[in-house]
């Protein structure tokens, strides 16, 4: 059975339409949607799934509207959002440096975005909306600083993953210093923002992020073609008309931006950015960055993860992070010996 087939318009236009990645997506936003009305039902008021999709439909009573649409609706579409942009970011990142491990918890941005909120804790006492652009500028810093240092004549694959290590190395340090130098009030403040959590997220955090996606979503899958020649190499890539090093450089931009956007708004949340690309891969079977499964895979993760954290610990108990992180190591782990069973390692 063939997976990809071309649909030609009236116009004269033809587009390649792969039918398991596109059942795979479709698959993906099903899975990530139903966890989203699952995950709103959970809690110490539990409402029914039905409840859930009645109350967003506007015909719930006085206090099934103020659960579902105060407390609990935000809080799941800043983890829909935020797990939708580590995807995105990390399929790009990946692409870029070609690379599987050239993600934003190997290169350094999240690092560099626990550095800017720790500033703005540790030396300042900010406010969550200070510690929130704090995280938002130092990400951003850390994904410049990279980018400049891996740069000589372009930007090639292992030069950014090596330069992403030694920043990422440098921010652990630094970020390691901030704590042990302010008191104990700050720093436990620090450590439950570092873990990754999305509890008390509200409709703040979600309208920034929904606005950045808004823009930078439709520019990144227009650019996705570009992307995919260019994992042939740079020559043949600029054979074919792709404007590399502009190409490279906004793409760039965006995952820094959605990284650095979801980071402020939950934390640094491990593992997600690494590990839904690969995934998202396996599911489809398809070359080339797998831009749009790697989005819907990291949403479905980020809300499958929460649920599991409330489900087992209660809510509010564990961190979303702790979990992805458990997650995204035994899934390292089977990787590792799946690849040496192979012999690739």
């Amino acid at each position: 059975m063939k997976t990809n087939r071309a649909i030609r318009t009236p116009g004269g236009l033809s587009v390649r339409l792969d039918v398991r990645a596109l059942t795979v997506v479709l698959l993906l936003l099903a899975a990530a949607l139903a966890a989203s009305v699952v995950l709103i039902g959970t809690g110490d008021f539990p409402i029914s799934a039905g409840d859930v999709l009645k109350t967003l439909l506007g015909n719930g009573n006085a206090g099934q509207e103020f659960i579902v649409n105060e407390l609990r609706l935000p809080r799941v579409l800043v983890g829909l959002l935020v797990g939708a942009s580590l995807g995105l970011g990390g399929a790009l990142f990946q692409a870029v440096s070609r690379n599987p491990l050239g993600s934003p918890d190997i290169l350094g941005l999240g690092q560099g975005a626990t550095a800017g909120a720790l500033v703005m804790i540790v030396l300042f006492s900010g406010s969550a909306a200070e510690v929130t652009v704090g995280a938002l500028v130092g990400g951003l810093v850390a994904g410049l600083s990279i980018y400049l240092l891996a740069w000589k004549q372009g930007v090639h694959g292992y030069r950014l993953v090596l330069v992403g290590i030694g920043v990422s190395a440098i921010l652990t340090a630094v970020n390691g210093y901030l704590l042990t130098v302010s008191d104990i009030v700050d720093a436990a403040r620090a450590m439950v923002w570092m873990t990754g959590s999305l509890s008390g997220r509200d409709w703040e955090q979600v309208w920034p992020l929904l606005w950045l996606c808004a823009v930078l979503v439709p520019l990144v899958l227009a650019n996705a073609r570009g992307l995919r020649l260019m994992e042939m190499g740079d020559d043949v890539s600029n054979a074919l008309g792709v404007r590399v090093e502009r190409v490279r450089g906004l793409l760039m931009v965006a995952a820094v931006l959605l990284t650095a956007t979801a980071t402020a708004a939950a934390g640094p949340v491990s593992f997600v950015a690494l590990t839904a690309p690969q995934l998202a891969r396996r599911l489809t079977r398809a070359p080339g960055p797998n831009l749009l499964p790697s989005l819907c895979m990291g949403a479905a993760l980020l809300v499958g993860a929460d649920w599991i954290s409330q489900k087992v610990f209660g809510a509010d108990q564990m961190p979303v992070g702790v979990v992805t992180g458990v997650l995204g190591g035994v899934y390292l782990l089977w990787l590792l010996v799946t690849e040496r069973k192979a012999g690739r390692i």
